[in-house]
């Protein structure tokens, strides 16, 4: 079945942390609806083969240098659609914490999707259409014990997204936020690594009971791209199973 103002052909979208998890889902998606997906991740041969499997491009970026993001936008070329999913958590009391992880969160979680933004929004806004969405975290939306300082860096992207909703709206362009809850992906099975039953445990706290599956965040995350969504910004959704409620 295919849905009129679905499809994305002819558009590029960028993915950030695309090659793995939450985010090569999102490419995976974007790419079945014909964009030209440009998968941005550190982690460079990851990224070329997730490109390679979806006939988009990779490129690799470091989030926590300005001078390679720079780097990277100049090179991209016009991009229609901006998904910020990187991220990066480290999951300590808050009073026991190291201002350095601090700092390591804030410049990828937070800086660097404000420096793409300021880069290629104008772009988009010139050409009259584009769409950024920011994937943050119930953790910041809800609390998180554990995840102060990475809850206070993902929030930012509340603000960010809203004042770019309002800032970009006549020129074409929507600004939305999705927050995943617990989710499969190898930063959670790390986790559960060291706490063996995490994952049960999350998963009885979930009114549908399981925790998400990258391909439950990438499917808002495409909508939200699509000229189905042009009336659709400034919101902030949550994809938790219903452990949160808003």
């Amino acid at each position: 079945m295919t849905f009129e103002g679905t499809g994305l052909a002819g558009r590029t979208a960028v993915v950030t942390g695309g090659a793995g998890g939450i985010g090569r889902a999102i490419c995976a998606d974007l790419a079945a609806l014909g964009a030209h997906v440009v998968v941005a991740d550190l982690n460079e041969d990851a990224a070329v083969a997730a490109a390679e499997e979806l006939g988009g491009t990779a490129r690799r970026v470091d989030l926590g240098d300005a001078a390679d993001i720079d780097r990277f936008t100049a090179a991209v070329g016009p991009v229609d659609a901006l998904v910020h999913n990187a991220g990066v958590s480290i999951v300590e009391p808050f009073t026991e914490s190291d201002p350095a992880n601090w700092d390591l969160m804030w410049r990828i979680n937070l800086r660097a999707p404000m420096q793409l933004t300021r880069a290629l929004l104008p772009g988009m806004v010139e050409r009259g259409w584009g769409r950024l969405v920011f994937v943050s975290s119930d953790g910041a939306r809800a609390g998180s014990g554990g995840e102060g300082a990475y809850g206070a860096t993902k929030a930012g992207l509340f603000g960010l997204a809203k004042s770019l909703a309002r800032e970009a709206a006549r020129g074409g362009v929507t600004s939305n936020v999705v927050c995943p809850g617990p989710t499969d992906t190898p930063m959670v099975r790390e986790v559960a690594e060291r706490h063996p039953d995490l994952l049960d445990k999350l998963a009885r706290q979930i009114p549908l009971r399981r925790i998400a599956r990258p391909d439950d965040i990438a499917g808002l995350v495409a909508y939200l791209c699509t000229d189905r969504a042009e009336y659709i910004t400034g919101q902030t959704v949550s994809v938790s199973g219903g452990i949160t409620m808003h």
